[in-house]
């Protein structure tokens, strides 16, 4: 395993790049507005009366409809410029936002109006997500492609950070209704960003083939690559096994460690995990990424080990904090793969794979939580979790091909100043 120097520039050179650093500030302003949200959507849920099977409704709402137009999303973003796709799809979440401020507001929100604004957002991200992975070499050096992956991690760490403590206190004071105006500002402050941008154009394509041929022809990217597909498989079984953490946590929280303000620094906890694996992974760049980074996330099952009994809340964010390291710099890692070996006319594409294939047991795990949790226990449903985080992320590396993705030294043309 290397440690290799830090690109010219320095650790933050990524940011000298114009185009990249609009792309960032947008970004990362919108990144602050939903580290602010998760609290919220918990304690919204449950001070209308909500329980953890309505928690878990929700958040697979969420996910249901990422999961259902994530392909269609790649395919779209491939074909129409990424950052106009992304301007659409923050208007749609600014207005869906604003939606359930109002409802939240006026004290005539309920579980199922929650759901549905969640859908609606989780539909728009299906389109943004994978314009998002596919824009980011369109916007800075290639040789400084890792740093910028790192950044935008960089940016989701420090938002988790500050946000769960910040919206405990807006929470107390003003209610849940005022973390969705925040949310649904800064989504204006990306499009304005975005509106602004000048990438670097993408490949000459040809002709538009039909909407399924181009689906296929995305797919064919992925299978010829065996170590995308053995990864996504299993963020499939990881991600499963990490949502109980979400709905029984909050569960705990509320009921055990003392409310909203122990959950909020659990989250806190997770942030801070995540910006120091963004940190590391501004300069770390192990010879073989992918081997190292499912090695280390491993540590995605401490959280849900530490709730069984449950401990400290301390405790809790500790580990909270390592898994979420482990998590952000294995993540850059892997972004920076797929940038580097798919083709750019279809790294939308591919990424809609992963975000399908990486989801598509999510819902079932969000919405099983509870009633699993009822019939054996939360202890026995936290256990059987992390130890299917552990051996998905043990499983995968014995795939030979996951073991042998390096990096790709290339000289692609850098971006306009």
């Amino acid at each position: 395993m290397s440690l290799e120097s830090t690109p010219p520039g320095g650790r933050l050179g990524a940011l000298t790049e114009p185009q990249f650093r609009l792309l960032w500030i947008g970004q990362t302003a919108s990144l602050a507005g939903d580290g602010l949200i998760p609290v919220a959507i918990a304690f919204a849920v449950l001070r209308i009366g909500g329980t953890a099977v309505d928690l878990g409704i929700v958040f697979a709402a969420f996910t249901v409809a990422h999961v259902a137009l994530v392909l269609v999303g790649g395919v779209w973003a491939d074909r129409l410029p990424r950052q106009l796709v992304m301007v659409v799809c923050d208007i749609v979440r600014g207005v869906g936002e604003v939606v359930l401020a109002v409802l939240l507001i006026t004290g005539s929100a309920q579980i199922w109006h929650i759901a549905v604004g969640a859908a609606v957002i989780g539909a728009a991200s299906a389109f943004f997500l994978p314009a998002s992975s596919g824009l980011v070499p369109q916007t800075v050096s290639p040789g400084r492609l890792q740093q910028a992956n790192a950044l935008m991690s960089l940016s989701r760490g420090a938002t988790r950070i500050f946000g769960p403590p910040i919206s405990g206190l807006v929470i107390a004071f003003y209610g849940t209704g005022a973390i969705f105006l925040i949310d649904a500002a800064t989504f204006g402050i990306s499009a304005v960003s975005l509106l602004l941008l000048r990438p670097v154009p993408g490949e000459k394509r040809d002709e538009p083939q039909p909407f399924f041929a181009e689906l296929a022809a995305g797919w064919r990217e992925v299978v010829e690559r065996r170590w995308i597909l053995a990864a996504i498989c299993a963020f499939a079984l990881t991600n499963l096994a990490t949502s109980p953490f979400f709905i029984l946590g909050a569960v705990i929280a509320d009921q055990q460690l003392g409310g909203s303000a122990a959950w909020g620094l659990i989250l806190t906890g997770s942030g801070i995990g995540g910006l120091i694996g963004s940190l590391l992974a501004l300069r770390w760049r192990p010879r073989r990424p992918l081997f190292v980074g499912f090695g280390i996330s491993i540590a995605m099952a401490l959280p849900l080990l530490a709730l069984v009994g449950p401990l400290p809340t301390l405790l809790i964010a500790a580990s909270s904090l390592v898994s979420l390291a482990s998590i952000q710099l294995s993540n850059t890692w892997w972004f920076t793969m797929l940038q580097q070996h798919v083709p750019e006319h279809a790294r939308s594409r591919v990424s809609s794979y992963d975000w399908l294939v990486s989801l598509v047991f999510q819902p079932l795990g969000f919405m099983l939580a509870g009633p699993l949790a009822g019939w054996i226990g939360i202890p026995a449903t936290l256990l059987g979790a992390a130890a299917l985080a552990i051996g998905a992320n043990l499983g995968v590396l014995s795939v030979r091909a996951v073991r042998e993705v390096r990096w790709v030294e290339d000289a692609a043309p850098t971006v306009p100043a």
